[in-house]
This record gives structure tokens, C-alpha cells and sequence, in this order.
């Protein structure tokens, strides 16, 4: 049996469901994460209930995929499609950091950097471990120091320091 398809036209128009998305998101500069401090799965993904149950909307859905499609529209994720991280932050909300591709070259994307020293899929937490932390320290700091609080909860998950340069 299989489940029924998310009506994501339905759930992207509800502005309720938009504002509870919204507000679970920690924004920072555009060129950076934008980090999900709600629901996390084991994946790290954010989790977000969203839809209403009185009009069958309800549905416990992955809040990048929501977030994808209320800032490009439904008509923009293909039924075959995933939403990917470009920044490989799993609880990532930054629009500017999603692409959309088959599970394949996310498949491969993921292969090609899980092995770079420092890098967000290198992680020793795992990708959810990894997202916790970063929501927890968030919640946790001062207003003031909440970057210096996402920087000491990245590098906990890198505990030799080892760090590798990109190319270009």
C-alpha cells in the first residue's frame, strides 16, 4: 500500500503552515545556512508538521523539501525529484543552497565529499548528531554570541581539526 502523495500546492498556499515553517528557521546572511531549530529526523533533515487535519492536508513532511516548495512553487519539483544541499547541511534553509536532481546525484554528490576532512558529511556525529548540536547551541547562546555558538558546534564534530582546502 502506498502512501498518499503530499499535496505540496496545498500545503506551500496555507499561510499558517508557511509561518510555523518560518519561524523554526534560524536566518543568517544570504550566502550561509540557514539553520532548522524544529523537528529533527535521523537524517538530520528538519521535520515539520504541516497541512491542517480538518482539510486532509496534515502531514509530518522534510522541511527543506516544504521550504523548496513554497519559494519556487510546486510546479518546480519534478515527482522523481529530491531537494539537495549544495552546503551538504542537512538542516540547511537556505533557498540559495538547494538544487533539485534524482536520488542518484545525490547519491554520487554524497560520495564525492563524505571523505574531506572537515567537511559537513565528515562529521563523527553523523548528519543528525551534527544538526542537533548546531539547533542546541543556537537555542542555547546569547543573541550576541550565537555565530561563535555555530562555529564551537561545527568544529565539536571534527575533533582532530583536520580541515581540507577546496581547489579553487
Amino acid at each position: 500500500m502506498s502512501a498518499e502523495p503530499v499535496p505540496w500546492a496545498q500545503l506551500a498556499a496555507a499561510q499558517e503552515t508557511v509561518t510555523r515553517y518560518r519561524a523554526k528557521i534560524h536566518q543568517r546572511d544570504d550566502d550561509r545556512c540557514a539553520y532548522w531549530l524544529g523537528a529533527i529526523s535521523d537524517s538530520g533533515h528538519g521535520k515539520l508538521r504541516a497541512g491542517r487535519r480538518s482539510d486532509g492536508t496534515s502531514r509530518v513532511v522534510t522541511a527543506h523539501v516544504l521550504g523548496f516548495v513554497i519559494e519556487y512553487g510546486p510546479q518546480a519539483l519534478r515527482a522523481d525529484d529530491v531537494v539537495r544541499h549544495t552546503c551538504d547541511e542537512a538542516s540547511c534553509q537556505n533557498r540559495r543552497h538547494w538544487t533539485t536532481g534524482s536520488r542518484r546525484d545525490n547519491n554520487v554528490d554524497y560520495h564525492a565529499r563524505v571523505h574531506r576532512a572537515g567537511h559537513a558529511l565528515a562529521d563523527v556525529r553523523g548528519p543528525a548528531g551534527r544538526a542537533i548540536a548546531i539547533r542546541t547551541a543556537i537555542l542555547a547562546a546569547d543573541p550576541d554570541d550565537v555565530e561563535d555558538a555555530i562555529a564551537a558546534a561545527i568544529a565539536a564534530g571534527n575533533p582532530t581539526g583536520a580541515r581540507q582546502d577546496t581547489l579553487w
